[in-house]
């Protein structure tokens, strides 16, 4: 029986089009963020300055909600659809960004990459925002953690996958060859993620505008108060505060350790970037996979309670490791700890975030903020690594990033189904 053309009213295609929308942004995340990084260590970059390449190309993420919330949430009317119109001309900006990475040159500085890369975050970033509000619009709540688990799957492939092969093409041919093998590899992902409607009946590819609403949208004041009504309530402060605190801490704590790893310690730049996509890899598949299986069964409120305390177990035992003199022998167990956990604490903390965007009336732009949080608490951290580096040993950051995620688990709001 023929269905009509592949939409977001089959579960199988809704499945289909965000794993492989955040399988795109992963392997974009694992060559400027892990590859890269990891590259320019092992030529000498300091602390201070990886930490500014991932501020700097994390930015976009964090003004996503004032750039693009608003944008999202009028739901303009297109015949591709209101969102999905958007997400194609998002990928396509983004892919004209990864295009001039080309003109930089071979012997390109880290800090032109940072700049090129902060534009393509700026399209992608408008790019994630037309996908979670069809998440949100789309997903059934009984689908939602099995949903969170496999775009948490597709963007840890696809970084595991980006932070392996452009460490080892970075490592044998150098940059130009790395930025063509980005543009070519993303390529076919950005065009085949716009074969999913949203309706059966929306165009394939239409090139005229967005048309007039019936209805005038609300004025910026009346959207502004909707918004801010929404995160009045105890709930929603806690979560987006939580939403900052989380990737804060994880910042402050990564981005010195690795750094460390290949400057201190002699870690091979490329081998490092092959554990950190090996541990990125089993925690966001198998591990997501079974993560999102138990959020849609326990409800992502206590799922979510359940991660923090681990989270913080992993932290305490890689503060432990350290402080007993092991920190170059037991590496791969510290990434493990600092990584995995993490990761899976993700797959739990997407649903509760897409549930509280529902309780108002601007869910894209709510979304966004929870997010925005998220991206500012990874800017913030890493900005702010190399000067707590110089003044704090690695031991002490571990243990006070325990700490932050008991006092999460301790206020996580929603504990109930």
């Amino acid at each position: 029986m023929n269905q009509g053309p592949p939409s977001l009213h089959r579960s199988r295609w809704r499945f289909c089009l965000f794993t492989l929308l955040y399988l795109y942004q992963g392997v974009v995340a694992g060559f400027g963020l892990t590859a890269l990084a990891n590259h320019f260590a092992a030529s000498g970059a300091s602390t201070a300055e990886v930490g500014r390449h991932l501020a700097l190309v994390g930015l976009p993420w964090v003004l996503q909600p004032l750039l693009w919330g608003p944008v999202i949430d009028r739901g303009t009317p297109h015949r591709m659809g209101p969102r999905r119109a958007w997400l194609a001309l998002a990928l396509l900006g983004a892919q004209a960004s990864l295009a001039g990475l080309l003109l930089l040159g071979a012997q390109a500085g880290l800090t032109a990459i940072s700049l090129v890369l902060a534009l393509h975050s700026l399209a992608a970033s408008l790019a994630d925002t037309a996908t979670d509000r069809m998440i949100a619009g789309s997903v059934p709540t009984e689908e939602l953690g099995r949903t969170s688990a496999a775009t948490r799957a597709g963007f840890v492939i696809g970084s595991a996958a980006g932070s392996a092969v452009f460490a080892w093409i970075l490592a044998a041919h150098g940059f130009a060859p790395a930025a063509g093998a980005l543009l070519g590899l993303t390529t076919p992902l950005a065009l085949a993620a716009s074969l999913v409607r949203e309706n059966p009946g929306d165009a394939l590819l239409c090139l005229r505008g967005f048309a007039p609403r019936q209805r005038p949208a609300p004025g910026g004041f009346a959207f502004a108060q909707k918004l801010l009504a929404a995160f009045r309530r105890r709930d929603a402060a806690l979560l987006l505060a939580m939403c900052f605190a989380i990737d804060l801490g994880l910042a402050l704590f990564q981005v010195p350790f690795a750094v460390a790893l290949v400057q201190v310690h002699g870690w091979d730049a490329e081998g490092l970037s092959r554990l950190q996509a090996l541990l990125a890899l089993l925690g966001g598949t198998l591990g997501a996979a079974g993560i999102g299986a138990a959020v849609d069964r326990i409800g992502p409120g206590r799922a979510l309670r359940l991660l923090l305390l681990a989270c913080a177990a992993a932290f305490a035992a890689a503060g432990a490791l350290i402080a007993a003199g092991l920190e170059a022998a037991a590496g791969p167990v510290i990434l493990g700890l600092a990584s995995v956990v993490p990761a899976l604490l993700y797959v739990a903390l997407q649903p509760a975030v897409l549930l509280a965007s529902r309780a108002g009336g601007a869910a894209a732009t709510q979304f966004q903020i929870y997010m925005a949080a998220m991206n500012l608490g990874d800017v913030t951290g890493a900005a702010l690594a190399g000067p707590l580096a110089a003044v704090l040993a690695s031991t002490l950051v571990a243990f006070g990033v325990a700490g932050l995620f008991l006092v999460c688990a301790r206020v996580a709001p929603g504990g109930e189904k």
